[in-house]
């Protein structure tokens, strides 16, 4: 994929987010409520193992439905925890993290489109005056050139995101930069099992769906493993596409008639949870 090829990824993507955040957009796919699904936004989250709680004390409207995973599960925040979040949207994470980190911790959320990042800087009104914190902020940017420093992360988060990069090595060297020593990397993202057919892989709705950016399982631990990380834990989580199924999303169904008769959606695609610890720097 050349520059030219990237730049035009990337605006489908911003242009298909920027209409979710302004409501113009039900979905990434156009298909009802939440990324992707039919399903009630809360119903999603609950699918993927956010609490009730966790759901409803939330600013409101920055549950969009956009999850296929909850990072924060197996992240093991604790007090004082500098966390990033790569593509985080209206703050659904963002928020959620704050209160574990405490005051003496810190949030940061990066995302590139500009209506999402007015949609969350708007939601801190609500979670200052809600928990009694100001320990979130929201930064535009790219997640393959992110605005944070050098070794200044604890914990690396992202979201159903990193699909949508049309550059993952440089995602993944970004995360590699930014991650202190001894750091984590909990992100949640879907993942191919084996190619789609064509006139998936072509198409917008597809990629701006979290789908047809995805890579193979296999050319993202090899990804990870030419960055410098070690100890790579990577585990296929079903929750997701049976909530996509169960949920009867247009988009799914239109994959699974492109596949062969003996073929499920099982079978090629599956959304996945990435640990990885960081012991060494391989980038000085």
């Amino acid at each position: 994929m050349d520059s030219t090829q990237k730049e035009e990824m990337r605006a489908k993507v911003r242009q298909g987010y920027a209409g979710i955040a302004l409501g113009s957009t039900q979905s990434c796919c156009g298909s009802g409520q939440g990324c992707c699904s039919s399903a009630n936004a809360g119903t999603l989250a609950a699918s993927l193992g956010y609490s009730e709680d966790d759901i409803n004390d939330l600013p409101e409207g920055v549950n969009m439905g956009l999850s296929c995973g909850n990072p924060l599960a197996l992240a093991s925040l604790k007090e004082g925890d500098v966390v990033l979040d790569l593509g985080s949207g209206g703050g659904f994470d963002v928020f959620q993290a704050g209160p574990r980190v405490g005051k003496s911790g810190r949030v940061i959320g990066v995302d590139m489109t500009a209506e999402m990042l007015h949609k969350a800087r708007n939601a801190c009104v609500w979670y200052r005056e809600h928990s009694g914190l100001d320990n979130v902020e929201f930064r535009l940017g790219e997640i393959e050139h992110l605005p944070v420093a050098d070794n200044s992360v604890d914990v690396v988060l992202s979201n159903c995101v990193i699909n949508l990069s049309p550059d993952k090595p440089q995602v993944w060297k970004e995360i590699f930069r930014v991650l202190r020593s001894g750091g984590k990397v909990s992100v949640s993202d879907i993942v191919l099992l084996e190619e789609l057919p064509e006139n998936v892989m072509d198409s917008v709705a597809a990629l701006v769906g979290c789908i047809s950016g995805a890579i193979l399982l296999e050319e993202t631990k090899n990804i990870l493993k030419e960055c410098g990380f070690i100890h790579i834990s990577l585990d296929k989580k079903s929750g997701y596409i049976e909530a996509m199924e169960s949920g009867d999303d247009p988009l799914y169904a239109k994959i699974r008639q492109s596949l062969p008769p003996e073929k499920t959606l099982h079978d090629v695609m599956t959304s996945a949870m990435v640990i990885l610890p960081k012991r060494s720097s391989v980038y000085g």
